[in-house]
């Protein structure tokens, strides 16, 4: 009986994508590009640069000294744009964050990022967006000890502190405290000066001073590349990803019709081109998010 020859495959190569090699701005001064540079690297096998020249503290400051003028958006788009023409490239992105409560209860601190990727060749504009659970607290004491617990509590030292006199808005400011001799002298200092011996004491929200932050923006990163890998059928735009949502998930008891999302509508940033899919593997609503079963 003859020998049973298996016979091996070529390896594939990987198909380059529509980045691949390519060149793209990135305009941060606090560390960013740690986490976007690679993360984009891996999934598009591009090269992110890192834009000089532009102080970003003057488009806004987390610290209010500063007031951030327009949308979070806006912001993030108008950073790419500067990091392009620094650096003459026609790819370009930004990131841009925010800080405020949760969007389900309104109590817990919340942290949305944004990177806004910018290609002046195909003429489109993707983003990127993760959001969850956060640092971002505060305290008003005249008080060390107390200082030094909340301290803890918002996961100093890893998590850098930000100390002013009096109150939140004054002006009077240290950033970047990064260890505990800095904290307690910073702490000692700002509650001499003040006039009411208070000091208030809060998370430094800059990204190179804030970890769980820089994970966000990680994963906001991770869901930037996944939409510029996804090409339109029809005419190979990157970017090809969900416009709309369509309510009307059926009741898995009356059949009724809910809010609960049954497909969602993909579409092209250049041409006319959509398609509507169904959630996979849902086909029926909890009835306790029914209005009829659940008025």
């Amino acid at each position: 009986m003859g020998r049973r020859v298996l016979s091996r495959s070529a390896p594939t190569e990987r198909v380059a994508g529509p980045y691949s090699g390519r060149r793209i701005a990135l305009l941060t001064q606090h560390g960013k590009e740690r986490v976007i540079g690679p993360a984009l690297a891996a999934a598009l096998d591009c090269r992110v640069e890192l834009a000089i020249g532009f102080d970003t503290d003057l488009l806004g400051t987390f610290t209010r000294d500063i007031p951030r003028a327009g949308s979070q958006f806006e912001a993030a788009r108008k950073k790419a744009r500067i990091g392009m023409e620094l650096s003459g490239l026609p790819l370009g992105l930004a990131s841009e964050g925010s800080f405020g409560p949760d969007p389900m209860a309104g109590m817990l601190p919340w942290n949305v990022e944004l990177l806004v990727f910018i290609d002046d060749e195909r003429g489109i504009e993707v983003t990127g967006m993760a959001q969850q659970l956060t640092r971002f607290a505060h305290l008003l004491t005249d008080d060390w000890e107390q200082a030094g617990q909340f301290a803890r509590q918002a996961g100093f030292p890893e998590h850098h502190l930000v100390v002013r006199l009096q109150g939140q808005d004054d002006p009077r400011i240290e950033k970047g405290i990064a260890t505990w001799a800095a904290l307690e002298a910073a702490f000692l200092r700002a509650r001499a000066q003040a006039d009411n011996g208070q000091v208030f004491m809060e998370n430094d929200l800059r990204a190179h001073a804030h970890p769980t932050r820089m994970d966000v923006i990680r994963l906001a990163a991770a869901d930037l590349a996944a939409k510029l890998n996804s090409l339109c059928p029809a005419c190979g735009t990157p970017g090809f990803q969900v416009m709309e949502r369509l309510s009307g998930l059926p009741c898995a008891d009356c059949g009724a019709p809910t809010r609960e999302i049954r497909a969602d509508i993909h579409g092209c940033l250049k041409c006319a081109h959509r398609e509507t899919h169904a959630r996979a593997g849902v086909e029926h609503a909890d009835p306790g998010r029914c209005d009829y079963c659940n008025p």
